[in-house]
């Protein structure tokens, strides 16, 4: 069911929701990557309604469904940073989830590579039981595995210092890298990209804090053949959150019967009886392992 609610501020944004909220044992809330619009999940979310999860689903403003028409050809002049969208948009969907659709089941994060790094920034991240975070790793080029970090160097030090003043925006869909996004959006997704501490560079100790007093238990899937992450980005993020009770799995594709899983590859239905699994294993209520 499609559906739009507001962000915090008041922002209307687009959603899709899954399941039978009456009959649910449980809510999941999946938050997407960087640029990737809710529809790329839609697989995946109705798999998790058919075990019997209500899940929503929703895109960040400005992107796919929660772009408004007003900005349907060019973002110049759209504000907002990846902090809107953690503290705001997705701060928002996990409210709407919460009290108007699962008020008393447990309510569970899926994060898709952004998606997991900013559970941490989230106001209400204490609303939530268990998250996952799937190839969720820090952004820092320089431990970026080596296919993306050849390429790289070229966006964060000529493309995006050029194209974002020139165009107000960062005109992705044309360049045909990442999709169109925010000046907000990706001025400091760059400058966190180039800082050795990512996200904390900017946020300093205060942000540090944050993150490490969440105590949320996190399972993280992350991939051997992950074309933007490598292992050391993985566990950079995850050492943010220092004190949340952590279980760490890294996949070969050929653990699981598969030639390619990459940055992408999880939310493809292939992955259902190899790798789904593990989500549903975890979001059950059930000691840690």
């Amino acid at each position: 069911m499609h559906i739009r609610f507001p962000a915090t501020d008041g922002f209307e944004l687009a959603g899709t929701l899954y399941g039978n909220p009456e009959t649910a044992r449980a809510a999941v809330l999946i938050a997407p990557a960087m640029g990737v619009p809710q529809s790329y999940y839609t697989e995946f979310a109705r798999w998790l309604a058919g075990l019997g999860h209500v899940v929503l689903s929703f895109d960040y403003r400005g992107i796919a469904a929660s772009r408004p028409q007003a900005h349907a050809r060019s973002l110049r002049g759209f504000e907002a940073d990846i902090h809107t969208w953690a503290e705001k948009d997705a701060a928002g969907a996990l409210h709407w989830l919460r009290t108007q659709v699962s008020p008393e089941r447990p309510l569970h994060w899926v994060g898709h590579s952004l998606g997991g790094q900013i559970f941490g920034l989230l106001p209400n991240r204490h609303l939530v039981d268990r998250a996952v975070t799937v190839a969720s790793g820090s952004g820092y080029w320089r431990e970026n595995a080596p296919k993306l970090k050849r390429m790289v160097w070229w966006m964060w030090y000529v493309l995006v210092p050029v194209t974002l003043p020139l165009a107000g925006y960062f005109p992705g869909r044309r360049l045909k890298k990442v999709g169109d996004l925010p000046h907000g959006v990706m001025a400091q997704w760059r400058r966190w990209c180039l800082s050795p501490q990512y996200m904390m560079g900017e946020g300093g100790p205060t942000l540090q804090q944050r993150y490490a007093e969440l105590r949320t238990p996190i399972l993280s899937l992350s991939f051997t053949d992950d074309e933007f992450m490598s292992q050391r980005n993985i566990e950079s993020l995850h050492g943010f959150y220092a004190n949340a009770p952590k279980s760490m799995k890294r996949i070969a594709p050929s653990d699981v019967g598969m030639k390619r899983l990459g940055h992408f590859g999880f939310f493809r239905p292939q992955c259902e009886p190899s790798l789904w699994i593990e989500i549903d294993h975890w979001l059950r209520p059930s000691p840690l392992t």
